[in-house]
């Protein structure tokens, strides 16, 4: 099969940074969000980053220009009836994911390849939500998307080796460095990172450590080139919450619980970057 058109739905910023990156590569994108107002901030997001590699002569002005004119909006998913490849980037809530999945599978042609960007939820069973499971898969772009060069590709229950095979080689024409994971919850990445900033959360609540102090001690110590807690507040806290949500109920381990001094700020509207204030105020 041969993919030309991409369909990308939910225009935060995992979605607008996937559709940058696939209409860099030279494909017509399709953005679709339920509200315009996210893709007016999703189509400056895109100019911003794009005017950032001219700027750092990466990217000539000529290729800028022809990349956004390869990104077009929408506010219905209708439109990627015509698409070649879908990938959806929306709220990590999997009954939206299932919902979104079942009318997206109503919608593309039987041979469309649909991909989901979610960090930790069970490609399964979004498979398990549509009459094509052979054709959903795993495709979780790293934060920020036009920088970061690893994409996990995740393997249902059902899903072919063939779908796998076009995923991995569509990672390549993107510039990006796909590795297979298994359909456990959170995947590798998350697997890992998680855990190691929910202990960091529990060091500032039980006095350990200030963030500052925590932070440093990764950057410099570890080698890290962020540290955890301004790693957390980078991400956007309600998602950390939401991904060890997923590794706690998904394992049944208590070493996944989410420290309370995370449940609070969240709660507190404190999520980091995106709501001004987290460990760190911006």
């Amino acid at each position: 099969m041969t993919i030309k058109a991409v369909g990308v739905v939910g225009a935060g910023t995992m979605g607008n940074g996937i559709a940058q990156v696939f209409a860099q590569a030279g494909f017509e994108v399709r953005l679709v969000d339920v509200a315009q107002p996210m893709l007016d901030r999703a189509r400056g997001a895109i100019e911003k980053s794009l005017g950032k590699f001219v700027e750092k002569a990466k990217l000539t002005a000529a290729d800028r220009d022809a990349t956004l004119a390869r990104v077009a909006t929408a506010t219905s998913i209708d439109g990627l009836s015509e698409a070649d490849y879908v990938v959806e980037a929306i709220v990590e809530d999997v009954e939206a994911k299932r919902a979104l999945f079942a009318s997206l599978d109503g919608l593309a042609r039987p041979d469309v390849i649909l991909a989901s960007n979610t960090s930790a939820i069970s490609i399964t069973v979004l498979g398990a939500a549509t009459r094509r499971p052979d054709k959903v898969l795993g495709m979780h772009f790293m934060n920020p998307v036009p920088l970061m060069t690893l994409v996990e590709l995740i393997r249902g229950q059902s899903t072919s080796a063939e779908s796998m095979r076009v995923a991995s080689a569509l990672c390549e024409r993107l510039g990006k460095t796909p590795v297979e994971a298994a359909d456990y919850p959170g995947f590798i990445a998350n697997r890992i990172l998680m855990p190691m900033i929910n202990e960091a959360i529990y060091a500032v609540m039980e006095g350990v450590g200030t963030p500052e102090a925590i932070d440093t001690v990764m950057k410099y110590g570890i080698h890290h080139p962020m540290g955890p807690l301004a790693l957390a507040d980078f991400v956007g806290l309600d998602i950390c919450l939401a991904i060890l949500n997923v590794l706690h109920e998904g394992l049944g381990d208590p070493k996944y619980r989410p420290c309370p001094l995370l449940r609070r700020m969240v709660a507190a509207g404190n999520l980091g970057r995106k709501s001004g204030k987290g460990f760190y105020t911006y």
